[in-house]
């Protein structure tokens, strides 16, 4: 099955977007806790902890965009959609949800 590039190409940007607006809400709740403010000490660990699990969120979707850009960048070349490892196709349908992917589902396992 041959993929269709126009269709990939429009999903990786409509993914960008996503990626970027998530990107922004994430670098929000992630600002430093000032220590004058006048939460409690239970409060103050609770936004701490939840401050470095949208930190590493942040990394997640940082590295996610930086492969979406990649990926946009190399659609056009000849072996898009071919896996780096057995050279055979990727599947059209894994390309379509992880436009990112240099593997095919069998040598990503």
């Amino acid at each position: 099955m041959e993929i269709n590039k126009a269709e990939i190409t429009q999903l990786i940007n409509k993914q960008i977007a996503t990626i970027e607006r998530k990107i922004n809400s994430l670098k929000e709740l992630t600002q430093a806790i000032a220590p004058d403010d006048a939460i409690g000490r239970v409060s103050r660990m609770d936004a701490i902890n939840n401050k470095s699990v949208n930190e590493a969120a942040l990394r997640q979707s940082k590295d996610k965009l930086q492969k979406l850009q990649e990926a946009l960048e190399r659609i056009n070349e000849p072996d898009f959609g071919i896996c780096m490892k057995c050279k055979g196709a990727i599947q059209p349908g894994r390309l379509a949800l992880m436009p990112e992917s240099r593997m095919c589902m069998k040598c990503a396992r």
